[in-house]
C-alpha cells in the first residue's frame, strides 16, 4: 500500500497542476478545482489496475476529458442560461506569451493588446460545441499530438484529424463573424471585437 500511496503522489505531484489548468479552460475556473479533485480520486483509486497499454499522461488525460465532458453535459453546467465563462477562467498563459504562436512579446503596450487577442480567442472557444473544444484545447492550448488526442477521445487517429480540421474551421469562422482582424500601425496582428465596434 505504501508504494502505491507515493506512486499516487508522485502522479499528483507532476500532473496536478496541468489537470487543474485543462480543466479550467474546459469547464471554467468555478467548476475546475472540484473537477480536479474528483479526477485524481478517480485516478487513485484505479491506478493500481492501470495496465500501461496508454501513457500514463494519456490515461490522466482520458479521466480528465470524461469527466469534463460529463459536466458539460450535466444540466446544470458551467453554462446554464447560455453565459459566457469569464476570460480569465479560460486560460492563463504567460504573461507575455501569445498562446498560438508562443512568440514573446516586447513591451507592455504590444503585451495588452496580445492578452485581449488571447481572451478574445479564448471566449470564442468556449462557446464551441464540447467535441470540438475537447480537440481546440487539447492540441492548441495544451501541445498534444493528434495520436494523443486520438487515444484521449478514443477516435481513430483519421477521425481526430478530421475533428481538428472542423474545430478549426469552426473557430476560425467564429472569430472572423465576432471580430474585426487588421494590422496596427506597427504592423503586427490586431483585432477589435465588433460587438465592442457596435456601441
Amino acid at each position: 500500500m505504501e508504494g502505491g500511496e507515493i506512486r499516487f503522489q508522485q502522479v499528483y505531484y507532476e500532473y496536478q497542476g496541468k489537470i487543474l489548468r485543462y480543466l479550467t479552460r474546459m469547464v471554467g475556473e468555478n467548476e475546475a478545482e472540484d473537477l480536479t479533485q474528483e479526477v485524481f480520486v478517480k485516478i487513485g483509486q484505479a491506478l493500481e489496475t492501470f495496465r500501461g497499454e496508454s501513457s500514463l499522461s494519456t490515461w490522466i488525460y482520458q479521466i480528465a476529458t470524461n469527466a469534463a465532458l460529463d459536466k458539460l453535459r450535466h444540466p446544470f453546467n458551467c453554462h446554464a442560461g447560455g453565459k459566457l465563462l469569464p476570460v480569465e477562467a479560460i486560460t492563463e498563459t504567460k504573461e507575455d506569451e501569445n498562446i498560438w504562436t508562443g512568440e514573446v512579446m516586447a513591451s507592455t503596450e504590444q503585451r495588452v493588446i496580445r492578452q485581449e487577442m488571447n481572451g478574445c480567442i479564448r471566449e470564442i472557444i468556449q462557446t464551441l460545441p464540447e467535441t470540438y473544444r475537447s480537440v481546440i484545447v487539447l492540441s492548441e492550448l495544451e501541445g498534444l499530438s493528434d495520436a494523443e488526442i486520438a487515444d484521449i477521445l478514443g477516435l481513430t487517429l483519421q477521425a481526430t484529424k478530421i475533428r481538428l480540421h472542423r474545430a478549426r474551421a469552426r473557430l476560425r469562422k467564429e472569430l472572423s463573424s465576432a471580430c474585426i482582424f487588421y494590422r496596427d500601425d506597427r504592423q503586427e496582428f490586431a483585432c477589435d471585437r465588433k460587438a465592442a465596434q457596435a456601441d
